[in-house]
């Protein structure tokens, strides 16, 4: 039986590990060709050796999802390797400890730590998606998903800008979602609980227990379990899907 992506062909930037990686390798194992992107290219190689070495068939680009040039240069380069662009996975993402605003309440992030955050997690959405819409309207057809996450349909203490940003991906989300249907272009965001990955480790150790305490299953998800919707969403099993927010987050926002 053909995958569910059978003769598609994906870009996911931020996907060397972590979700971006487990979304590379179930996009190759249901079928498609991906180019996996990520700001070092020896990184993304990790990636595409893994899928090569499996049986899949991708390439390796490298660029920085804030640069307008970079993200441009990303789905040329996708569309000379594999001559279309059907999916798209803007992926790529910082968490605030990684702009050294760890615990920190609103009143206490400085600017350029603001400013850097937003800039990776929601800007860069938005430049990824212009460059990739641009080439799925000369096709006539594609669909996008925007990794948001919980904290973009709720808050959270100590993390204004990521709040802010995630929210914003959902508004970029349903914005394109509704200016794009009639062009045959779907596009839909993936809310993320806490799940297992180096981005999350540092909170983990710091409040695990803490964090498991608000999740009714009990447990972290894993990238696996993100990459099973991202691809369900990029997959022509999810045709009439638009402008969705999906949180896969073992019950959090329920509870």
């Amino acid at each position: 039986m053909a995958g569910m992506l059978a003769g598609k062909t994906a870009l996911i930037t931020g996907g060397w590990r972590g979700i971006g990686g487990a979304t590379a390798l179930l996009f190759a194992q249901e079928g498609a060709k991906v180019a996996v992107a990520d700001l070092s290219k020896d990184n993304a190689a990790e990636t595409v050796a893994r899928i090569n070495a499996a049986g899949g068939q991708a390439i390796s680009l490298a660029g920085d999802v804030t640069n307008t040039a970079d993200v441009a240069a990303m789905v040329e380069a996708t569309v000379a390797a594999f001559g279309r662009l059907d999916c798209a996975f803007n992926n790529a993402g910082i968490a605030p400890h990684q702009v050294n605003q760890s615990r920190r309440r609103t009143h206490e992030w400085d600017e350029d730590g603001f400013d850097q955050l937003v800039a990776v997690d929601l800007k860069s959405v938005w430049l990824c998606m212009r460059a990739e819409l641009q080439q799925m309207l000369k096709q006539g057809s594609g669909t996008i998903v925007n990794t948001a996450s919980v904290a973009g349909l709720i808050g959270l203490r100590t993390a204004c800008a990521y709040v802010a940003s995630k929210h914003g991906v959902i508004g970029l989300t349903k914005t394109a979602a509704l200016e794009y249907a009639e062009d045959n272009i779907r596009v839909n965001a993936v809310c993320p609980g806490y799940i297992t990955t180096d981005m999350t480790r540092t909170s983990y150790e710091q409040r695990g227990d803490a964090m498991m305490s608000m999740v009714p299953a009990k447990r972290m998800g894993t990238a696996h379990e993100i990459a099973e919707m991202v691809c369900w969403l990029c997959s022509d099993r999810a045709s009439f899907v638009t402008g969705a927010a999906y949180n896969v987050d073992g019950g959090y926002v329920a509870s």
